[in-house]
């Protein structure tokens, strides 16, 4: 029987990048997708949703854990932040969270706040020692992933 892991992150990172330019990135879902690691496939699927077809987390030959969700994204200029909701019956994860962005002196500050729950298609004994496993991978994609888009950033 399956099991469900879930993942929360709160993560902040600076740029010297102007709070116009950190949206401008942001805001563009295909282009900010660019700098995730570990992407298989990246589908628009219309209407500012997006489906992500991850690469497969597998120890040796054996394969634990392929993550595919999609989201539908909101932008808002204004507020100058960028959110995310589950599109349903995609996958088998649910993904939501957001960006929001403020500017500090001479820097913009950038945080990304993100909420996931991971069906693992394999027995539930598992689940004790592969959940740690999968929530460590997902941490070490999005720090990656932070880090691309700082460096992007602070190219500028």
């Amino acid at each position: 029987m399956a099991f469900q892991v879930e993942i929360n992150v709160e993560k902040e990172f600076a740029t010297s990048a102007s709070l116009g330019e950190v949206y401008a990135l942001l805001a563009d879902v295909p282009r900010s997708a660019s700098h995730f690691p570990k992407v298989e496939r990246f589908v628009d699927l219309g209407g500012n949703a997006y489906r992500w077809e991850m690469e497969k987390i597998g120890i040796g030959g054996h394969t634990l854990h392929e993550t595919i969700y999609a989201c539908l994204y909101t932008a808002d200029p204004n507020g100058h932040t960028i959110s995310w909701t589950p599109v349903a019956g995609v996958g088998n994860g649910l993904v939501e969270g957001g960006w929001s962005m403020t500017r500090k002196g001479e820097e913009t500050l950038v945080t990304l706040h993100t909420k996931g729950i991971l069906t693992v298609d394999l027995p539930s004994f598992l689940q004790l020692l592969l959940s740690p496993l999968v929530v460590m991978e997902f941490n070490l994609m999005i720090a990656e992933y932070l880090q691309n888009l700082s460096t992007t950033l602070n190219r500028g």
